[in-house]
């Protein structure tokens, strides 16, 4: 079985007054508009237990291939344009590609 790979978006949200709308935004648009960009099987969210200005998401894809496919530069950048058009550069980002190497169901 292959256990499939995850695009993971680490973001970095400084100011605390802007969590709360960065939280709606991401879950209202940012993240469907991602997951039916790269044709993602899933996605996940969530925030950091350590640090609360830490953000991640987690692009779910059938291989290592697909999720280089999907997150190419034509729809990669589109999301960037636009993530950046909403939060110019009150909002750090950094990119994982992630192979998982197993997979341990409970």
């Amino acid at each position: 079985m292959n256990p499939g790979a995850c695009f993971m978006v680490r973001a970095v949200v400084a100011a605390e007054a802007d969590r709360a709308a960065f939280d709606k935004w991401y879950a209202d648009e940012h993240l469907p508009d991602a997951v039916r960009m790269f044709g993602a099987r899933s996605a996940r969210r969530g925030w950091s237990l350590t640090d609360p200005s830490v953000h991640y998401a987690i692009y779910d894809f059938a291989d290592a291939a697909a999720m280089r496919a999907a997150t190419g530069p034509e729809t990669l950048n589109q999301l960037v344009a636009e993530f950046d058009r909403v939060w110019g550069d009150r909002v750090t980002r950094s990119r994982e590609m992630i192979e998982i190497a197993g997979f341990l169901p409970a």
